[in-house]
C-alpha cells in the first residue's frame, strides 16, 4: 500500500459507494422510519445529523477497517486510530509532561502518567480500599481477591496472576 494510500479517508465525499474500499452494508433508508435531517444506524437506534459520525459508528457493527498501515498493514475503523498508531512507526512523541519532560505518543498515555507527579489515585478497591492510578493495575489487584490466575505455565503447571509473572518464571526456573 502507497504511503499517501495509508492516510486515505473516505469521509469527505459525499458517498462511500464510490470508494475504492466501500462499506460492507449499504444503508437502507428505506427499512424504518426515519427523523427528517438524521441519519441513522441500521443496527442499533444511533443516529446523527452527520453521515459520517453514522458511518464511523457503523464501522463497529461490520468491523470494517478501511484505514491501512502502510509500513505493517496493521487496519483501522478510524481514519484518526491509523494517524497514532503511524507514530510508533515515527517515533513521534508530541505529548510532553510538564514536570519531567517525558515524551508520549497518546495524550491519554501523558494523562495517567501525571499521576505519578500527582499522587492521584482514582480506582479503588471495594475489598480492601488499596487505591491505584491506573484502572488496569485495579483489575490485576482483584485477582488476588477472587483467585484467578489466568496465565499457567505449560512446563511445570504453576499459575500468575500477571503474564509478566509467568515470563520471569519462565526464564528463571525454565530456561
Amino acid at each position: 500500500v502507497p504511503a499517501e494510500a495509508a492516510l486515505w479517508d473516505d469521509e469527505d465525499s459525499e458517498s462511500d459507494s464510490s470508494s475504492p474500499r466501500g462499506r460492507l452494508v449499504e444503508p437502507q433508508p428505506t427499512t424504518r422510519p426515519r427523523h427528517e435531517g438524521m441519519y441513522h444506524c441500521e443496527f442499533c437506534p444511533y443516529s446523527s445529523r452527520n453521515l459520517c459520525d453514522v458511518t464511523k459508528h457503523e464501522r463497529r457493527h461490520t468491523g470494517e477497517k478501511p484505514f491501512r498501515c502502510s509500513v505493517c498493514e496493521r487496519a483501522f475503523a478510524r481514519r484518526d486510530d491509523l494517524r497514532v498508531h503511524m507514530r510508533t512507526h515515527t517515533g513521534e512523541k508530541p505529548f510532553h509532561c510538564e514536570v519531567c519532560l517525558k515524551a508520549f505518543a497518546r495524550s491519554n498515555v501523558l494523562m495517567i502518567h501525571k499521576r505519578v507527579h500527582t499522587g492521584e489515585k482514582p480506582y479503588h478497591c471495594g475489598i480492601c480500599e488499596k487505591e491505584f492510578s491506573q484502572k488496569s493495575h485495579l483489575l490485576h489487584h482483584k485477582r488476588t481477591h477472587s483467585g484467578e490466575r489466568p496465565y499457567k505455565c505449560d512446563a511445570c503447571e504453576k499459575t500468575y496472576i500477571l503474564l509478566g509473572h509467568l515470563n520471569s518464571h519462565r526464564k528463571k526456573v525454565h530456561e
